[in-house]
């Protein structure tokens, strides 16, 4: 486990609880981080250099701030291991590119922290969807509203280029909206940020334009209190108050689907919009997918699995949200071209 933030250490909780793995170390230079590995007994070092010189795991988990993702990264390939490489894969698509055609190179496997593709709720909405529930997808909205709190800007590089709820928060939702509906052409967005002040963004609204014609419009901001982010919504981390509510429609010639909540709306007979609009709902199933996403994990590593979410689909994902980044400081809708990699 390479950096012990936040992250890392939700998914050192979650490799204990798994059958298929255990934490081999720690690497993370903070003298907090140590302390922290000494509780849990578990093996540190200062610097993944370190490490190599000391033991070789199966795998790597990267944990680390986003701008520290590459280099870390790279080293971990140099050393012929595959790695997990939490959202966004980098702070740039021209470095996430490196890292991407290095592992490819090398021939070693890199997966992206998207876990809410393993998600149980999204994989019934997408298969759903894969069936023809909603016809051909029109237009989709989503929402990710959400306070953070001030302590949660006490480190410095959350205030700085490289963070801002666009890169943190909305990657995922672009994620999963481009595994739901296709790849993405062409973005327009704008961005504010005088409620917190910061150098970065603290709110933003998007419009997406995708391959099959469909459109969607997303709104982000860590400076609302309300209960429509999948944060709040989904359950899938305890931590967070679950709200009941939903934070993505997707609309289609068929019918209509809210998630997480599992619900699609439908007529008998669209050809009259004077139908009665029923409502169907279908079982979501509850259960945190970084549990799902670390047995994945080790399946890549003994060669039984390739990725489901690979370092080129982290890319892609990335790719979009800087598109949405040049808009929004140009005023200009960005066009996303097909190719990304050499």
């Amino acid at each position: 486990m390479v950096g012990a933030g936040l992250i890392g250490r939700r998914h050192v909780e979650v490799i204990a609880r798994s059958d298929a793995s255990q934490v081999a170390c720690i690497v993370d230079p903070q003298p907090e981080a140590a302390q922290w590995a000494d509780k849990q007994n578990i093996v540190w070092y200062p610097h993944l250099s370190e490490m190599f010189n000391t033991q070789m795991p199966d795998g790597v988990i990267i944990a680390t701030p986003n701008q520290m993702h590459v280099e870390n990264g790279l080293e971990c390939i140099a050393a012929k291991l595959p790695i997990l490489v939490e959202k966004p894969i980098a702070d740039d698509v021209h470095s996430a590119q490196i890292l991407v055609e290095a592992a490819r190179n090398a021939d070693i496997p890199i997966l992206v922290g998207h876990h809410r593709r393993h998600n149980p709720i999204i994989q019934a909405a997408k298969a759903k969807i894969d069936a023809g529930a909603v016809g051909n997808i029109v237009a989709a909205h989503g929402m990710c509203w959400l306070y953070k709190p001030d302590e949660y800007f006490n480190a410095a590089w959350r205030t700085q280029t490289g963070a801002g709820p666009i890169l943190i928060n909305l990657i995922h939702d672009i994620d999963l909206f481009r595994y739901l509906i296709g790849e993405v052409i062409s973005v327009h967005a704008i961005q504010a940020n005088h409620t917190r002040g910061h150098d970065i963004e603290d709110t933003a609204a998007i419009i997406l334009r995708f391959a099959s014609g469909a459109v969607a419009t997303l709104s982000v901001s860590d400076t609302i209190v309300a209960p429509w982010s999948w944060e709040l919504t989904a359950a899938e981390n305890t931590a967070y108050p679950a709200t009941g509510q939903n934070c993505y429609l997707i609309g289609g010639t068929k019918g209509s689907l809210e998630i997480p909540n599992g619900k699609i709306w439908s007529q008998n007979d669209v050809r009259s919009w004077w139908q009665p609009i029923n409502q169907q709902t279908y079982e979501v199933v509850h259960q945190d997918p970084l549990d799902k996403q670390i047995d994945h994990f080790c399946a890549v590593i003994s060669g039984k699995a390739t990725p489901f979410v690979s370092g080129e689909e982290g890319l892609r994902s990335l790719q979009v949200i800087e598109a949405i980044k040049q808009s929004a400081a140009t005023g200009n809708t960005v066009e996303i071209g097909a190719s990304i990699l050499g």
